[in-house]
C-alpha cells in the first residue's frame, strides 16, 4: 500500500523527550507555568507553546543535569496504534507527576532542587529525530532543536498533539538526584 508522503515524511511519529535541570531558583517552574497558560488548544497555539517550551529548555543549556528520549514510527494505517502509545506516554508521565516531593530537613523551601521537563508529542511524518538525547549534550541539542522546529511546520498542523509536564509543580517542593534516579530512571547524566 502506498503511503502519503507529508512535510515530515510517511507516517506518525510519537516520542517523549525528558530533560532534568539543577535550578538555583524557581524562574524555570515559573517560565513553565507563564508559557502553559499563554496558550489555548488550537493546533497552532499548541505548536507554539511547544516551541516556546523547547525554546526555554535550549536557553537553560547551563542547567541540564539529565536527559533522554524514546519514540516510535507508525504507518498512517496505525493512527490509532500512535494515538494508544501517546496516551500510554502521558498517562505514565503525568502520574509521576501527581507525586508529592517533600523538602528535607536541610533544603531551603522554595529553594533550589531539581526539575524534570517532560515533552509528548504525536507528530506527523518520519522526520523528527528523538534518538540519542541524553547520550551528550550535543545530541539533546539536536533533539531538542528538531522538535522545536518540527512543531512549527505547516503553521503547526504537523502536530497532531502535544503534552507537557514538570516537576516538582509545588514551590515548596524539591526534587532530589534521588528522586530523579528512582521515578525517572530512564534519563541519562549529561
Amino acid at each position: 500500500m502506498f503511503e502519503e508522503e507529508g512535510p515530515l515524511g510517511k507516517g506518525i511519529t510519537v516520542g517523549k523527550f525528558q530533560v532534568g535541570f539543577s535550578c538555583l531558583d524557581r524562574s524555570l517552574i515559573e517560565i513553565l507555568e507563564k508559557e502553559s497558560n499563554s496558550y489555548g488548544s488550537e493546533p497552532e497555539e499548541l505548536s507554539k507553546l511547544c516551541n516556546s517550551v523547547c525554546l526555554t529548555m535550549l536557553r537553560r543549556q547551563e542547567d541540564w543535569i539529565s536527559a533522554g528520549s524514546e519514540s516510535q514510527w507508525f504507518s498512517q494505517k496505525d493512527s490509532g496504534k500512535a494515538e494508544r502509545l501517546y496516551n500510554d506516554y502521558t498517562t505514565q508521565e503525568a502520574a509521576k507527576f501527581e507525586k508529592e516531593y517533600v523538602p528535607s530537613k536541610e533544603s531551603e523551601k522554595g529553594g533550589p532542587t531539581n526539575v524534570v521537563v517532560s515533552v509528548v508529542v504525536e507528530i506527523q511524518g518520519d522526520e523528527t529525530n528523538f534518538e540519542g538525547a541524553g547520550f551528550s549534550r550535543t545530541k539533546t541539542k539536536e533533539v531538542l532543536t528538531g522538535i522545536a522546529s518540527d512543531c512549527m511546520i505547516d503553521d503547526g498542523y504537523c502536530l497532531n498533539a502535544v503534552e507537557i509536564f514538570w516537576t516538582p509543580g509545588d514551590r515548596e517542593e524539591v526534587l532530589t538526584k534521588d528522586d530523579i534516579i528512582l521515578d525517572f530512571p530512564t534519563l541519562i547524566d549529561l
